[in-house]
Formats: structure tokens, sequence, C-alpha cells
């Protein structure tokens, strides 16, 4: 769905997006790569067919693998011309996001964007509330908050000496308001709903704290996105993949921030995806799903989800 244009090319720029094995991080990913920079993806799928052991006092179980891979990702950025560093990262262990930054500078000697994107994949997560123990609360607001914000916090102290940066948080309209659907059937756990209400904030707060340093803080909706996981895994969950946008429309959207010239323009800010992709000419709107394509132009915003 992408659109040619000026690719404003950032060789010298790094940028780090997280979870990008797939789905939104992976279409983050090579649109900056496409743009120029050099791209760290991390997730904890790094080969092909990889899947994990979750063993806890929450619950143990197995996942099954999805399609993509960080292994898939760097090929896909090097056959765009691109250059890029698969680490792995597990949000749950923060000796992870430490060794991050570590490679990332030890590599290329820069962070210049910083892109948010990876959550709590695990047992329970669209489990209803009574069913859920406390301790996957936990997971939840480590992976999807806290992770984060160290992320960040090593981060920042980068980019300030480096003059400006941009830190870009896939954010969830989950965070914002309510479904009126049940748990697993269309509905999500309260979990996710909680830690990506908390997640969205970070934009808010931080952006006037960094605006002394010229580091953009952004939230980027992505809107409902078709992925990997949403085809294999959220349909018996209510959730109908057919009616997703492409990776491309976030992904897009992320890279012309992270490119822009003066991207403090954007910060603090909640972009919604699918609209601005249309109204900067990113993509072709009239080839969108509804309810984000042509035939619901002009119908007044949806209060619920």
């Amino acid at each position: 769905m992408s659109q040619t244009g000026n690719p404003n090319p950032s060789n010298s720029k790094v940028a780090i997006v997280t979870g990008a094995s797939r789905g939104i991080g992976r279409g983050c990913a090579l649109e900056l790569a496409r743009r120029g920079f050099k791209v760290v993806v991390c997730a904890r799928t790094l080969h092909d067919g990889q899947a994990f052991e979750h063993s806890s006092t929450v619950k143990a179980s197995k996942t099954t693998p999805l399609p993509g891979s960080l292994d898939k990702t760097v090929s896909e950025i090097e056959a765009l011309g691109g250059k890029a560093l698969a680490v792995k990262l597990d949000l749950l262990d923060r000796q992870d996001v430490h060794a991050l930054v570590e490679r990332t500078m030890a590599a290329w000697g820069r962070i210049d964007v910083l892109v948010n994107n990876a959550r709590y994949i695990g047992p329970g997560h669209m489990d209803w509330f009574v069913d859920t123990p406390i301790e996957l609360f936990d997971a939840h607001f480590q992976c999807n908050v806290l992770s984060p914000l160290l992320l960040i916090k090593l981060a920042v102290p980068i980019m300030i000496g480096q003059g400006g940066g941009v830190i870009i948080n896939i954010t969830s309209g989950a965070g914002y308001r309510e479904t009126p659907h049940d748990i697993g059937k269309g509905g999500w756990g309260l979990g996710y709903s909680l830690s990506k209400a908390a997640f969205n904030r970070i934009a808010a707060g931080l952006a006037k704290e960094l605006r002394q340093h010229q580091i953009a803080v952004i939230n980027l909706e992505p809107g409902f996105v078709t992925t990997e996981r949403m085809v294999t895994d959220m349909g018996a969950f209510g959730f109908d993949a057919s009616r997703g946008l492409g990776v491309d429309v976030p992904g897009s959207v992320c890279a012309y921030l992270a490119a822009h010239p003066t991207p403090m323009n954007f910060s603090g800010r909640d972009i919604d995806a699918p609209t601005f992709a249309v109204d900067a000419g990113l993509v072709d709107g009239t080839k969108m799903p509804p309810p984000y394509g042509p035939s619901h132009w002009g119908v007044p915003a949806r209060t619920v989800l």
C-alpha cells in the first residue's frame, strides 16, 4: 500500500525497533530502512519456527511458532540495500534491555530513534479478570510499561549527547477507550488495556521534560492492523484479521515522523496512523478497508471500539 516518495535518507542515523520479528514492528523496521536508517531489530524470535516455554507462578504453556523472525526481517532490510542488527530482547528480562543498548552502541555508536512496539505476549493475556492471577498484571506492566521506560531512560542520555532524538511509542486504542465486546469475543483482557493506558501516558508526560533537549516523544496509534498473530491466533478470540490494515500503514507513518526535519512539532501528540498516512500521502487511502477507507469518510468518529 506504500507509495513511492522522497526517502529522505538518514544514512548515519540509527533506529531501534522492539518487537520487530513480525507485525507492526517489522513494518516500522522496513519503512525506516527505506528512509536510510540503520535499524536494530529486536524481539524474542531470532529464528524461524522458534517457540517459547512459559513456566511461572502464573501459568505454564508453550507458544505455537508464528511466521516471522529477526532473521527474516534482517534479510528483508538487507534486500532493500539497508543495514540491520538483530538483538534478542525479552521485555521480562531487564538485562536484555541493558544489553540491547550496549550492543547498539558497540555496533553503531549512536541511537537517533527508539520505537517502543513490543508488548506482553504470553499465557492469560485474553482471560477474564476473575481467572487472571495478579502476577499476570505484573507481567503486563513489566513488558508494556516498565521495560519501555527503562529503554527510554537508557537511550535519553545518548540522545542528549547527540543533540536530540525521536521516541515513538506504538500505542493502542484499548488504552484510551473500552470495547463493548466480551473477553474472547472481540474484547481484550484487562491487563492489556490497563497497561496500555499507562503506556499511552508516557509521551504526554515526557514530552515537556525532554523538549529542552530536542527529544520528541510521540504516540502512534496504529489502528486495527492485520499481523501474523492476528491471522494465526486472534480469530479464536473474535478478531477478524481480514478487516485490518497492512503493516505498511503504521510503518510508513513511523518512518515519516522519524525522518521529519522538525519532529518536535509532533512531540507529546497522539498521531492516528490511518488518518495521518492518507493526509500525508504516504498510502493510497482509496484502498483502505472499512472503517478507514472511503466508505467511512465523512462519518462521525465512533465513541466505542
